[in-house]
């Protein structure tokens, strides 16, 4: 295991197997052969041509589409497509964050669609006189993702009509009981970008990276079910977890990678040191 093998992992996509989906004249996401069956049997939802599939035309405002294809995502949910996945939390169709979304999408429903997500991560560290410390929770065991795999500090997908600062405050309370006074500390540092394939679903998604430092005497404590627990750990050996086993979430990876960079634990002379750089913000599989 290595950091570039963690790289790899979450840029496996081969959009040879896709085909791309357009809302209007935009590129809201891809389509994996092996879904574009659902939407063949629905034509009156979307239409097939020049190697691409349509959204219905006459869908022609946010609020028309988002309507729309909720009700195709209730009718995929009702034949078990997403399991226990649903969370009814709506999700932006945006190829850039910045820009007003094209619809709304049900969060199970994303990478179905290979719609781009996004979402804050935030690494909480300690200096304390021997080094950088940093907070490690586990994931809960009774989560439908991912159970009992170690996170980010705090980490969350992000919902329509919340900015990421916003959200990310929000999840700090839900997730660590960090408080306002702390959370709205954390500062924007960089992101991460990576194309993750699963079967027929596809992740182009990017990572902001938030950084908060934390005063010695805070303990984050689990708030919403959503955490086992909360270690913390001298830096150097989150730096080894990652390099070295695949105990962290398979993107989590990225975001830590990306701190141990800006932290400098990684030698300017590392053979790896710019392929790792690179790896982190891939615009394409």
């Amino acid at each position: 295991m290595s950091f570039l093998d963690h790289i790899a992992r979450c840029n496996n996509a081969d959009l040879r197997q896709f085909e791309p989906w357009f809302v209007g004249t935009e590129r809201a996401g891809y389509i994996h052969r092996d879904f574009a069956p659902a939407l063949a049997a629905k034509p009156d939802l979307f239409s097939h041509r020049d190697a691409a599939w349509h959204l219905d035309a006459t869908l022609d405002t946010p609020q028309k589409r988002t309507d729309a294809m909720r009700a195709f995502a209730l009718e995929l949910r009702a034949e078990g497509r997403f399991g226990r996945l649903w969370r009814e939390e709506a999700y932006p169709v945006t190829w850039e964050f910045t820009r007003p979304p094209l619809l709304l999408l049900e969060r199970a429903a994303v990478p179905w669609f290979g719609v781009r997500a996004y979402g804050p991560h935030m690494t909480g560290f300690v200096r304390k006189r021997d080094g950088l410390h940093v907070w490690v929770p586990r994931r809960s065991y009774d989560k439908p993702t991912f159970p009992g795999e170690l996170d980010n500090t705090v980490a969350g997908g992000q919902p329509a009509a919340l900015g990421l600062h916003e959200n990310l405050i929000k999840e700090c309370e839900e997730e660590a009981s960090i408080p306002y006074a702390l959370a709205v500390q954390a500062k924007a540092v960089s992101f991460v970008t990576y194309w993750n394939q699963s079967g027929p679903q596809l992740k182009p998604d990017v990572m902001t990276c938030f950084d908060l430092e934390l005063p010695e005497d805070f303990t984050p404590a689990a708030n919403d079910g959503e955490v086992h627990g909360f270690e913390l750990w001298p830096v150097q050996r989150v730096f080894e977890t990652v390099r070295d086993t695949t105990e962290f979430k398979y993107n989590c990876n990225l975001v830590l990678i990306d701190f141990f960079l800006r932290h400098g634990l990684l030698s300017a002379d590392d053979p790896d040191f710019i392929t790792i750089g690179e790896g982190l913000r891939r615009s394409q599989p």
